[in-house]
């Protein structure tokens, strides 16, 4: 056999092939647009783009996108750990419908889920009329905008997790026990060292999704300038109003957020080849 034509089992020309095409696509659908939200974003320069991103509004947007996040990726957190523990540490009815639950924002539209709590928490919703005696306001105000994030984003932390502690079993946890550690101890000292990087992978992906949710929060929101827009919909309105610019400037943030998550997703898939090669 050619050694020259063949790498691994494949022939080299169909190998040449198919990483032409991902390259193709990746650059088509990925790298072109980064290269023009860039180009865009810088194109009357520097001072411009940091007077764009000076602005109130546009602060305010950053603010709010923050708070969302640091609100429901903590939530989700601690629903990923606990529904991936359930799931793959216990046998009970219903485990399939949990799973199939979880796997939900997955399957339905962020718009319809925007919509599903505008039935809910609205003026002519089901509690709306309760809520607005209470003096409580959810939609079109920042706790609706952190319950749509908190709906897209929950699946991503019990996704990671649930092959994670499957794979593992259950034999280092009951040997803990055995040994007379408490279910509290046993989980600290054995099954979280197990799942750390799984763990800081999910929360990394949910991190990103939360802050560049559009859909939900989009129907949520009320699109009020200054009180109820993220950064994605801030970038929408900068474009309908033409203001490509700023709009580039400001889109140009959730893409360095987006850079910076696919570095430290990275980071940690190389740590962890680097620690099964040499285990």
């Amino acid at each position: 056999m050619n050694k020259k034509k063949m790498v691994g089992n494949d022939p080299l020309w169909f190998k040449m092939i198919f990483i032409s095409l991902a390259v193709g696509f990746l650059t088509l659908l990925l790298l072109l647009p980064l290269y023009e939200i860039f180009t865009q974003a810088f194109q009357k320069g520097w001072s411009f783009y940091l007077e764009a991103l000076k602005d109130s509004v546009t602060w305010a947007a950053i603010k709010l996108t923050l708070v969302a996040a640091a609100i429901a990726v903590p939530l989700n957190l601690v629903f990923g750990v606990v529904a991936a523990y359930t799931i793959a540490k216990f046998d009970f009815r219903g485990k399939s419908l949990l799973m199939a639950l979880i796997d939900l924002p997955f399957a339905i539209s962020p718009v319809i889920a925007g919509l599903i709590y505008i039935l809910i928490f609205g003026l002519q919703g089901w509690f709306g009329h309760s809520l607005k005696s209470a003096g409580i306001q959810i939609i079109f105000a920042v706790p609706g905008i952190v319950l749509a994030t908190v709906f897209v984003t929950f699946p991503f932390v019990a996704r990671e997790l649930i092959p994670l502690m499957e794979e593992q079993g259950k034999s280092e946890e009951e040997a803990a026990l055995m040994l007379g550690a408490s279910p509290l101890k046993m989980f600290f000292m054995v099954t979280l060292p197990n799942i750390k990087w799984g763990l800081i992978y999910g929360v990394i992906l949910c991190n990103a999704r939360a802050m560049g949710e559009f859909g939900a929060v989009s129907v949520v929101s009320g699109h009020i300038r200054g009180e109820t827009n993220t950064i994605p919909l801030h970038v929408e309105i900068l474009y309908n109003e033409y203001n490509f610019t700023a709009a580039f400037a400001v889109a140009s943030l959730l893409a360095f957020l987006a850079l910076a998550t696919l570095f430290v997703k990275t980071l940690i898939e190389l740590r962890e080849k680097w620690k099964c090669k040499y285990k």
